[in-house]
């Protein structure tokens, strides 16, 4: 079983960063892949980013040169680090796990955070 937590969330301007955590428990968060996903009002959840073991990175073409996936093995936690924030970018974000290399369907991932709230304002 493993536990993810999120913070990192808040109120933004068009343009302004935020960088999000999600730490996790257990003891085999290395051999965890990673991912970040987001559910705006009324949307179905999306992918944003994923990072593996390896690490290896993947991310959603709308974030691509603006959001940036990492992990600290040590501290058993993942970033979201978010730059050149727009309004299509609030939702709520979600920290996932997963251990058969997921990839950009919820599906694939076995645990989920509570989500954290990121709100972008004109």
């Amino acid at each position: 079983q493993v536990l993810l937590v999120e913070s990192g969330g808040g109120l933004v301007q068009a343009g302004g960063s935020l960088r999000l955590s999600c730490v996790a428990s257990g003891r085999t968060f290395s051999s965890y892949a990673m991912g970040w996903f987001r559910q705006a009002p009324g949307k179905e959840r999306e992918f944003v980013a994923r990072i593996t073991w390896t690490p290896s990175l993947h991310y959603a073409d709308s974030v691509k040169g603006r959001f940036t996936i990492s992990r600290d093995n040590a501290k058993n936690t993942v970033y979201l680090e978010m730059n050149s924030l727009k309004p299509e970018d609030t939702g709520v974000y979600y920290c996932a796990a997963g251990t058969m290399l997921p990839g950009i369907k919820s599906v694939e991932y076995t645990y989920w955070g509570q989500g954290t709230q990121v709100t972008v304002s004109t």
